[in-house]
């Protein structure tokens, strides 16, 4: 059962990736990604991996130590809960990136492999993401606002 719940919790997000991805100028795509909602499901799924090791679980979250965290991962839930986790942070992750990359001009052929990256490696496309989007806004933030003069205190 755990292993079905490991695949599930891929497969629950794997649409809205597929939307953002493949359909991002889809009415529905930008209805779906403003929804926090879509990791509700996901989120299911940990709890149902995660209540079995509820008590490993706390250990490893309260007191953090490698040692406590090992264990739990060692533990097929306890693997599957953080999974689930990670499928479901890097989701809403991804929806927010789609969402800003809309608002401030980002092509979508630019935006679709940063959210692969994401699904793969988060950090890694978000950490591009949040540089790309200070480039993209740079140039505007210096032609949008007045420049103080010598001697005048911004506000």
């Amino acid at each position: 059962m755990t292993g079905f719940l490991f695949d599930l919790s891929f497969y629950l997000a794997a649409p809205v990736w597929l939307l953002m991805i493949f359909a991002p100028g889809w009415r529905t795509t930008a209805r779906v990604a403003a929804s926090p909602l879509t990791v509700v499901p996901i989120l299911a799924v940990y709890a149902a991996m995660a209540l079995p090791v509820l008590p490993e679980l706390w250990a490893a979250v309260s007191r953090p130590d490698l040692d406590r965290f090992r264990e739990l991962l060692v533990l097929a839930d306890g693997a599957g809960a953080i999974w689930a986790q990670v499928i479901a942070w890097d989701l809403l992750i991804g929806q927010w990136m789609y969402r800003e990359a809309r608002r401030i001009g980002v092509h979508p052929l630019v935006t679709g492999p940063l959210l692969v990256l994401t699904i793969l490696l988060s950090p890694f496309g978000l950490l591009l993401f949040l540089l790309l989007r200070a480039v993209q806004r740079a140039p505007a933030r210096s032609h949008d606002q007045p420049r103080p003069s010598a001697g005048s205190m911004p506000r």
